[in-house]
């Protein structure tokens, strides 16, 4: 037979000896506790912390992505120049080293510096040998560097490829970048005046080379641009603001 589950199962019985009755009493009804009410747990004080430092770290990221590098026309822009006055004096009338005071009103030549740079001393027996009249320095890496040589003589440019191998003959730095080069470029170029310039451009592993080489007042000036390859492509555009600058007196 089936149970039947009633109401009066979930109460207590009792039975009394009274012939043929039996009274049952409910037991009274249990109240149930009071429910708790459920309030929001505020997060602890570590997962605040946390969630603070993710959200400033998120940030930083985002502004470290979003920032504009400096670009290397900042760069250039904020190299500074020097302008150099050079005599082209002979061994026999070379009277100091370097220095560039009163030189303004007896200048053959000029060309730029940049700021920080270092003058070499030029001796009377290397002006005498090789025609070096001044040169400038890189202190933090010497070999990056320009220089000026002249040879008197000369009223007019030979034919470019002659020129720069007669150079060469006087200039072992010039001679061992030909012999490595990768490419060699020359071109002709007249300024507002109409003065003829050669221009060279050797492209080497190890190192870069401009040269710029004209003729007036009876003297052939080659100004010379040199630098190892990683400073050239550090330094390309200043390189080249300092080879541009090369002129002699009376072509500005």
């Amino acid at each position: 037979m089936a149970t039947m589950f009633s109401p009066s199962t979930f109460f207590s019985t009792t039975t009394t000896n009274t012939p043929n009755t039996t009274i049952t009493s409910p037991k009274p009804p249990q109240t149930p506790p009071p429910s708790k009410s459920h309030l929001p747990i505020p997060p602890s004080k570590p997962l605040v912390t946390t969630l603070t430092a993710t959200l400033t770290a998120t940030a930083a990221a985002a502004a470290i992505l979003t920032a504009t590098p400096p670009s290397l026309a900042d760069s250039t822009a904020a190299t500074t120049y020097q302008v150099y006055y050079g005599t082209a004096a002979s061994a026999a009338n070379y009277g100091g080293y370097g220095g560039n005071s009163n030189k303004k009103d007896s200048a053959e030549y000029v060309y730029e510096v940049p700021d920080g740079w270092k003058e070499r001393l030029v001796s009377k027996v290397e002006k005498g040998t090789n025609g070096t009249d001044s040169e400038f320095y890189n202190p933090k890496k010497k070999s990056e560097k320009e220089y000026l040589t002249f040879l008197s003589g000369f009223r007019q440019l030979a034919p470019k490829d002659l020129v720069l191998n007669n150079l060469a003959l006087s200039d072992v730095n010039l001679q061992d970048l030909l012999a490595s080069a990768d490419n060699v470029t020359s071109e002709e170029k007249k300024d507002e005046k109409g003065q003829v310039y050669y221009v060279y451009e050797i492209d080497g592993v190890a190192a870069h080379s401009l040269i710029s080489v004209t003729c007036a007042q009876n003297k052939l000036y080659a100004h010379f641009v040199n630098a190892p390859t990683p400073e050239w492509n550090r330094d390309h555009d200043m390189l080249k603001h300092v080879h541009e600058s090369f002129k002699t007196i009376g072509s500005f």
